[in-house]
């Protein structure tokens, strides 16, 4: 009996709504089996784990080709195990024999989403919310999971430019090869480009010139840090803060340590920048 909502049982009283009619909502995997197929003892256990992996992105019908022989006749089925993907009603691709579970995978994987495509579907709906912070987070994990496709690529890069980490977006786009340099990496380049002479302000620049004359003035560097986190400059202005926390832990009252560990807040602390000055920050305390 299956305790699994991923996987049914399947007879004559079901067989019609679970292979035929659910198959036009997703794909059903149907696994033919038999008590005696000593193989079909091996595979049973692999595709029961992927369908629960995939938490309902096919539904696994589990088929006794001995109790079900008119099913497993109607289908084909000469050898056991048999295992079918149905999809539109149609049985559309299969393999017989117990097979290893990459041969498994990449069957089922030109059927089923990939698993960051809902990361993908999720960060955007957080783009309209307004959380950019979510999104990147999202779609970061979505970048590594997919080893950095190009589509995912551009789509990370853009939420990046969106929070205004200007340098993080251009290090994404830094690794995506010239020939695969679209229209839409064009685009984001030349946002980046803008938004950083925006992002140049009198106050900014005032800043700079007030540290180049004196590179000890630590009341304008933190105001310099403040500065370049709001334009979301992130990894310079936690670089002049760590300036500031490396002369004087305890500066203005824990003020430079505050505004440092707000930047990390805000940046999302599973983020690898964030990390990276996590651990500076924990170096110089301890």
């Amino acid at each position: 009996m299956n305790t699994s909502p991923h996987i049914v049982d399947i007879d004559e009283s079901n067989a019609q709504q679970l292979l035929i009619e659910e198959s036009n909502h997703r794909p059903v995997v149907v696994d033919f089996w038999a008590d005696w197929c000593e193989p079909c003892k091996q595979l049973m256990p692999l595709l029961e784990n992927l369908a629960n992996e995939y938490a309902g992105a096919f539904l696994l019908a589990k088929v006794n080709a001995d109790e079900q022989q008119m099913l497993a006749s109607q289908l084909g089925v000469r050898n056991l195990p048999t295992v079918m993907v149905i999809k539109d009603g149609q049985p559309v691709d299969g393999f017989t024999g117990a097979q290893p579970e990459s041969v498994v995978r990449e069957l089922l994987q030109k059927y089923l989403p990939s698993p960051w495509d809902a990361k993908i579907s999720e960060a955007a709906a957080l783009l309209q919310q307004g959380d950019v912070t979510g999104a990147v987070s999202l779609l970061r994990a979505a970048w590594e999971e997919s080893g950095k496709l190009l589509d995912v690529a551009l789509a990370y890069a853009g939420a990046l430019v969106e929070a205004n980490r200007l340098d993080d977006a251009e290090a994404v786009l830094s690794d995506i090869r010239m020939v695969d340099q679209n229209a839409h990496y064009e685009q984001l380049m030349a946002q980046i480009e803008l938004k950083r002479e925006a992002a140049d302000s009198p106050e900014l620049k005032a800043l700079e010139a007030l540290l180049a004359d004196d590179e000890n003035d630590h009341g304008s560097r933190v105001k310099l840090a403040v500065q370049l986190t709001t334009t979301g400059r992130y990894r310079e202005a936690l670089e002049h803060l760590l300036i500031v926390l490396r002369a004087d832990r305890d500066w203005n009252n824990g003020e430079a340590k505050r505004l440092y560990l707000d930047a990390i807040t805000t940046i999302g602390k599973g983020d690898p920048l964030a990390a990276e000055y996590q651990r500076k920050l924990f170096s110089l305390l301890y």
